[in-house]
């Protein structure tokens, strides 16, 4: 539609002001048009969807953006030499100056590992409560950011504000204390962001969920319940910690010697049982990896552990005292190679070796991508002659997260118009949502997506509105970002199939080689240019060379090396190895 501002200015008024009140009309109506525009609020989550881990979730209103979480991912058994992963945040490129701030939900590695690397880009205030903070702070202390970075402690049932966005923290259950779901009032309504949950009803730290305040906020009107799907499968409700404590009290106590428990560091309910039922029997606790003696010092600096008085002792003294009375609390449940239990396993931990009568506890489920690991860390240790106990053989971990009638019960408290599963893999959301669609919420206000999706809402409805990247960024070494795809690829090809290199000599006068072929191969087959496999490569080289003719440049010449020798070594040896063709001039 055409509009003619000049048409509702008075004829009587001088140029001057006829000028004067065309800019006031334009201003108003591009005021109009961009309030238009800008109504509609944005949710890309960047990490977390059809995966376990890297969490990040991005909302945006207008020229404001509030993150949420920051987590790593551990690399799955295929990504070699990799050391973490962490979400595509290029969507925040040139976007720096519209981020208010960065929530927190808790303090696990999948929530607030990637931090260090985002708050090198992006500082704004971080936002968390009081022991996910002592521990993003021990991190930051790491990566030298920790006097640069605004942090703002904020306790449950609390409010602030990021931009637009009023936040308030929400007790729930978690495997780490302090853990929170997200009230987030926004221009376009509410949002409920449950980040990792279940429903504790008798926790060993903590008070428990604050179920009568979600239902509050329910009872207000959510329009989005964005929730925790890692348990979607699993019926009926998550045990509860209180198990746990029966099946170590029973193992510490007829252990015949030392007893190692590998946990989550950050598992401090799981690390209070275990020292207090070893202060029972009378055992001293000593703690062996980095992160569990951080972990521990913080916690206990903050008041989230109360061990008892004299029940710990450092490693390094443990030999000192009867097997039959030590406990030992070891990082590494996943399997991690670097970690204390996987050196351990292996005999390379320069305090600790496994004795005959050592009983070690598993207290953790693989992560997906994990149980390769996991499984071969167990068989480790068999062989170094422990006895082993993971479950299912005795009830020594239960989950942190929600099963399906827990999930039920939050639909039902909050009572939202769309629902958005979060925090797992795809058939987990799916589970989800299926869950929620038997609830009655109508189908199409269920939205299953992935990471970098694009989802918009505004007064009328959730809508999905477009895609942005959302996938890995490795980090490998001190590298972040500089490993991709074929560099993968290249790796794996390496692992399997091995590396040929074939060196020339060039005479660029004569157009020929100069003596014979260099040939050596890694990983590939005890192979030398003399056996039959060597002198058939050196043949395919002649041929390929005789062919080509005269004035081709040497990258021609070691493309084309390298192209026919490769079809010769796959039809004989039904191998794919990497082949690399130096061709030297000769001046």
């Amino acid at each position: 539609m055409l509009f003619c501002f000049s048409s509702v200015i008075p004829r009587t008024l001088s140029d001057e002001h006829k000028a004067v009140n065309i800019d006031h009309i334009r201003l108003y109506f591009t005021r109009k048009v961009f309030t238009k525009m800008v109504q509609q609020l944005k949710i890309i989550p960047l990490g977390g969807l059809g995966e376990i881990g890297k969490n990040m979730t991005v909302f945006e209103y207008g020229r404001n953006i509030m993150i949420v979480d920051a987590g790593i991912m551990f690399p799955e058994h295929d990504m070699l030499g990799i050391d973490l992963v962490i979400p595509d945040w290029g969507y925040l490129r040139g976007k720096e100056a519209m981020v208010r701030g960065i929530v927190l939900t808790h303090g696990h590695e999948d929530h607030i590992g990637a931090l260090p690397f985002l708050m090198k880009q992006i500082n704004v205030p971080l936002y968390a409560t009081p022991l996910t903070m002592g521990l993003v702070e021990n991190k930051l202390k790491r990566h030298k950011l920790r006097k640069s970075v605004t942090k703002v402690v904020i306790n449950a049932r609390e409010r602030f504000t990021v931009g637009p966005f009023q936040v308030e923290f929400v007790a729930v259950s978690h495997s780490v204390p302090d853990g929170v779901g997200l009230s987030i009032d926004t221009p376009m309504g509410r949002i409920f962001h449950s980040g990792d949950f279940k429903f504790e009803y008798t926790p060993v730290q903590g008070s428990g969920p604050d179920l009568s305040r979600i239902g509050q906020l329910g009872a207000e009107g959510i329009r989005i319940l964005m929730a925790d799907s890692t348990g979607a499968e699993r019926a009926g409700f998550t045990p509860s910690e209180q198990v746990v404590e029966e099946a170590f009290d029973r193992i510490i106590r007829t252990a015949k010697g030392r007893v190692i428990v590998t946990t989550f560091a950050s598992l401090l309910s799981r690390i209070q049982q275990i020292t207090e039922v070893a202060h029972r029997h009378g055992r001293k606790v000593a703690l062996v990896g980095y992160s569990m003696l951080e972990s521990v010092r913080v916690a206990r600096q903050l008041g989230y552990l109360e061990i008892p008085k004299g029940v710990l002792v450092r490693s390094n003294t443990i030999n000192k005292y009867p097997p039959e009375k030590v406990v030992l609390i070891a990082t590494g449940a996943q399997g991690q190679p670097e970690a204390a239990l996987a050196r351990i396993a292996r005999g390379e931990h320069k305090e600790i070796e496994i004795q005959p009568g050592d009983t070690v506890v598993i207290s953790a489920m693989p992560i997906p991508g994990n149980e390769e690991e996991v499984s071969k860390l167990i068989n480790q240790l068999f062989q170094r002659g422990a006895e082993v106990i993971y479950p299912p053989l005795a009830q020594v971990h239960v989950s942190g997260h929600a099963s399906q009638e827990e999930q039920k019960l939050l639909l039902s408290l909050t009572k939202p118009e769309y629902f958005v599963p979060v925090h797992g893999e795809l058939r987990h959301l799916k589970a989800h949502a299926r869950l929620a669609a038997s609830l009655g919420i109508p189908e199409d206000h269920i939205f299953v997506v992935e990471n970098g999706t694009v989802l918009s809402l505004d007064e009328n409805e959730l809508r999905v509105e477009g895609r942005t990247p959302g996938g890995y960024v490795f980090v490998d070494g001190r590298g972040i970002g500089d490993i991709g795809a074929r560099v993968l690829e290249e790796r794996r090809q390496l692992s399997q199939h091995g590396y040929i290199t074939i060196a020339l000599s060039w005479d660029r006068y004569l157009g020929k080689t100069v003596g014979e072929p260099r040939i050596a191969s890694h990983g590939f087959a005890c192979m030398t240019a003399d056996d039959s496999l060597g002198r058939g490569i050196k043949k395919k080289i002649t041929e390929t060379l005789d062919a080509l003719g005269p004035g081709k440049s040497l990258k021609a010449i070691a493309g084309a090396v390298q192209e026919a020798v490769a079809q010769h070594v796959y039809q004989e040896t039904q191998r794919r190895p990497i082949i690399d063709v130096l061709v030297l001039p000769i001046l």
